[in-house]
């Protein structure tokens, strides 16, 4: 069999001394595997209470149209994803396009002229500083008179409590946090982190509105921000919770009052949750959501795989390779433009679709900077498949997520280690010490 295996790796482009590091380092990681594994199994067992708990049956996938009027499907998942969340209500809409949007819309539905957004965690996610305004943009919450200010963080990637805690004042109405790094090389943030840093806030002022940018997030813990105090939780459905399936959309599940206001802000004043039609995506949607925690289990093997490689040839790793895992974004330190080109070459090479195709850096719209993207995937932008990507400026860091299955995402991480040795970053010595 191994015979076998190795003949299949060589014929997609992986070399005996890559291949054989690969295989090393994998089994070392199987008891953690095995975690993993479990986790899966518990959010798996949780997604299918709330499915069997809400009674979904074949006419939930049925095809709606028009207004949207009664559209079982899409009322009924929405309340799926309130019960699996354990929230009042949720918002679950083909109709939010991408994570950028959702957070948007969280945001603009709930702050009012006068009011101000506070970020406790630092700089927000690229794509964020225009909504907010802090880069001029067309629409930004800055052109209806909100206000922004953030804290920084101190030098271990933590809060910084006591420059909170003066920041927060009678302005103060709305509080974003973001659970995963995004372009930074901060640790992204575990539930019970983000817990304290609710109870700590409330305490300051109980009725801030506590909202935490889920994406990358979900399922990879057994409890998520809802279950410690968060008012909304807001992410994408082309990452974690779609599992690969849904072809588009986004999510906002928390306090009733805050998602009636999202949906209002939606469609329109006087329709909200009444209209939207599904359009034939319910099927994927529900699939998807039930498939997501054993996929987004793979996708955290992948990552810890990864970061496992590249910190025993030196490169700098977030999370390092021991840590525990908060979402399923690996940051790799590669120094060079060069490093991070090689790298997304592989994660391209590795595609199911368009692994013909070279990725090169280019300017990005919501970006400060030329980014590199590398996903052959079956969803344009699907982060929760095999993907990297990276701004093209120091520390030189490029961030892999993703992988439908643990077998592509181990094929994803030695294709990018084989483009590294084929440009001389790494070398085959080093793989043979690893």
């Amino acid at each position: 069999m191994n015979t076998i295996m190795d003949e299949m790796y060589q014929n997609l482009g992986i070399s005996k001394v890559v291949l054989d590091a690969g295989n090393r380092i994998e089994q070392e990681l199987k008891s953690r595997f095995a975690n993993f594994d479990k986790v899966a199994e518990y959010n798996q067992l949780k997604v299918l209470h709330a499915m069997q708990k809400n009674r979904v049956n074949e006419g939930c996938f049925h095809y709606a149209s028009g207004y949207g009027y009664n559209d079982q499907g899409r009322d009924t998942l929405e309340q799926v994803y309130a019960d699996t969340f354990h929230t009042e209500a949720a918002l679950v809409r083909p109709q939010i396009t991408c994570g950028t949007h959702a957070l948007a819309l969280a945001l603009s539905a709930n702050l009012r002229p006068g009011d101000e957004l506070l970020s406790p965690v630092g700089k927000p996610y690229d794509t964020l500083e225009e909504v907010i305004g802090i880069r001029p943009s067309k629409g930004s919450l800055a052109e209806y008179g909100i206000t922004y200010r953030q804290v920084e963080l101190l030098e271990d990637g933590y809060f910084d409590y006591p420059a909170i805690e003066k920041a927060i004042n009678e302005k103060t109405k709305l509080i974003t946090i973001q659970r995963s790094k995004g372009y930074q090389t901060r640790p992204s943030y575990s539930v019970e982190k983000i817990g304290e840093l609710i109870a700590f806030v409330k305490k300051i002022k109980p009725d801030v509105i506590c909202m935490v940018d889920n994406c990358y997030g979900e399922f990879v813990e057994t409890i998520e921000p809802s279950d410690v105090g968060a008012d909304m939780i807001v992410g994408s459905l082309i990452k974690n919770p779609g599992g690969g399936l849904a072809p588009i959309g986004g999510y906002v599940a928390g306090r009733s009052d805050l998602i009636e206001n999202c949906a209002y802000r939606l469609t329109s004043p006087g329709l909200g949750k009444e209209v939207g039609a599904s359009l034939g995506v319910m099927q994927s949607f529900y699939q998807g959501f039930f498939l997501a925690p054993t996929v987004v289990s793979s996708a955290i093997k992948g990552a810890v795989f990864a970061a496992n490689i590249y910190e025993r040839l030196g490169f700098g790793v977030i999370p390092n390779g021991q840590e525990s895992r908060h979402d399923i974004i690996q940051a790799v330190e590669l120094g060079t433009a060069d490093g991070v080109i090689a790298f997304c070459k592989g994660i391209q090479a590795a595609a199911p679709v368009d692994s013909f195709v070279t990725p090169v850096p280019w300017a990005m719209p919501g970006y400060d900077s030329d980014v590199i993207m590398a996903a052959g995937a079956f969803v344009q932008g699907s982060s929760i498949e095999l993907s990297a990507d990276g701004p093209i400026k120091p520390p030189y860091a490029v961030y892999f997520q993703g992988g439908l299955t643990w077998p592509h995402a181990k094929l994803g991480i030695l294709q990018s280690l084989q483009q590294l040795v084929s440009v001389g970053i790494v070398t085959e010595e080093q793989l043979k010490n690893l």
